[in-house]
């Protein structure tokens, strides 16, 4: 966790005031249960240390601005306003970044939710963005929690998180699911959350794996998944459910299992569909299984189901890259790793191992040199220490 004075003299520095409050608001990884959320099956994410922070100053008229430490790279930075009866998504190119925490102010005032004065907003990310580590729910969740906390709201996580849903979903027009606001909002330390996306129900389990640990790799190629094949695949899996719907009761994929999927495969009968649905049926009950072989202690299992994810989400769902199979398949052969793959919605970003401690030193050593000697730049490693949800500092 950073120090909570550098963010509060950073944004004295851009608005030439003092802050009122900061805040912290997490990313995520997801340990199995990757394309299942808009599928509506299970998922396995806990909430992460690398995240966004963020400065609150109120005003006094009716103006929300905003400026990201982040964009302060590029030349054209500069404070980003609107007034918080704006209801429409900022249009500009350099703006659109905004629209992750203007649509969750408009929703929650279109909910009657009073916010009737502005304020000034600094943010400062560290989450790579389109790394695969929800750098969007972080930002969502993060302005929903600030306004809670500021205005005294009184509306519960779960609620704030169907919000970040709908900005992700209505305001900026990524068709995902609910996992990420969910592992970012309802975060837990030391736990990761077991999430039946189509239910809402949930239960914490402690991510327990004794001499090992899980490791964050980077590819440093960024993705922006809504101007990527992601809304695609929702789409594919949405006409396999239409086509299977024609025999079986079902809205979403989450609802069978692999063995019924097999027997009615006849109704998809299109080679692409039938994969894409294969990897959400399949992956739903992988994840299933890995929740049982982590509550046994079967480590071993649980990496081998972490490997049939990836392998899954290469030839089924082909959302991989040279990248990202470059990552998890040189971690597959080190010594001390139990198991690899991609997270997030892949196209780019990261992809997690489980390793042992004693080997992680050497690990990130091995399979940086492969990557940079195939891709032709460095990976970048993190521990992924398991944290709390969005809090006040």
């Amino acid at each position: 966790m950073m120090d909570k004075q550098q963010f509060l003299d950073e944004y004295k520095k851009v608005f030439n005031e003092n802050g009122k409050d900061v805040f912290f608001s997490p990313g995520r990884i997801n340990v199995i249960g990757e394309h299942t959320d808009y599928n509506g099956g299970h998922v396995f994410p806990c909430a992460i240390s690398i995240g966004t922070y963020g400065v609150y100053g109120p005003r006094e008229d009716t103006k929300v601005a905003i400026y990201s430490a982040n964009s302060a790279k590029e030349e054209n930075s500069k404070i980003i306003t609107f007034d918080i009866n704006d209801e429409q998504p900022q249009t500009a190119k350099d703006e659109k970044w905004v629209n992750y925490f203007k649509g969750m102010l408009v929703y929650l005032k279109q909910r009657g939710y009073k916010i009737d004065h502005g304020f000034n907003f600094y943010i400062h990310g560290y989450l790579p963005y389109g790394s695969g580590l929800s750098s969007s729910a972080s930002i969502e969740m993060l302005m929903g929690n600030l306004l809670k906390e500021e205005f005294n709201l009184d509306i519960d996580e779960i609620e704030l998180v169907k919000l970040g849903q709908k900005t992700e979903n209505d305001f900026v027009g990524l068709n995902s699911g609910i996992m990420d606001q969910f592992a970012v909002g309802m975060g837990k330390k030391d736990n990761a959350i077991f999430l039946d996306c189509n239910t809402l129900e949930y239960k914490y389990l402690p991510l327990e794996l004794g001499d090992y640990e899980i490791l964050i790799m980077s590819t440093n190629k960024t993705h922006s998944l809504a101007g990527s094949k992601y809304n695609e695949r929702v789409e594919e899996c949405g006409e396999a459910v239409k086509r299977l719907s024609k025999k079986l009761n079902i809205t979403k994929l989450g609802e069978i299992d692999s063995e019924t999927f097999d027997q009615y495969t006849y109704l998809i009968n299109d080679a692409t569909l039938i994969r894409r649905a294969r990897h959400a049926v399949s992956e739903n009950e992988r994840t299933k299984r890995a929740i049982d072989a982590m509550q046994k202690g079967d480590l071993e299992e649980l990496g081998r189901l972490i490997n049939a994810s990836h392998v899954s989400l290469k030839y089924d769902y082909e959302v991989t890259g040279k990248e990202l199979d470059t990552l998890a398949e040189s971690a597959w052969e080190q010594p001390g790793c139990l198991g690899a793959r991609m997270v997030g919605g892949g196209f780019a970003g990261s992809a997690i191992a489980i390793v042992k401690k004693s080997a992680a030193e050497d690990f990130k050593k091995n399979v940086g040199k492969i990557y940079r000697d195939k891709i032709g730049y460095d990976a970048s490693f993190y521990d992924a220490e398991v944290v709390d949800g969005p809090h006040k500092l």
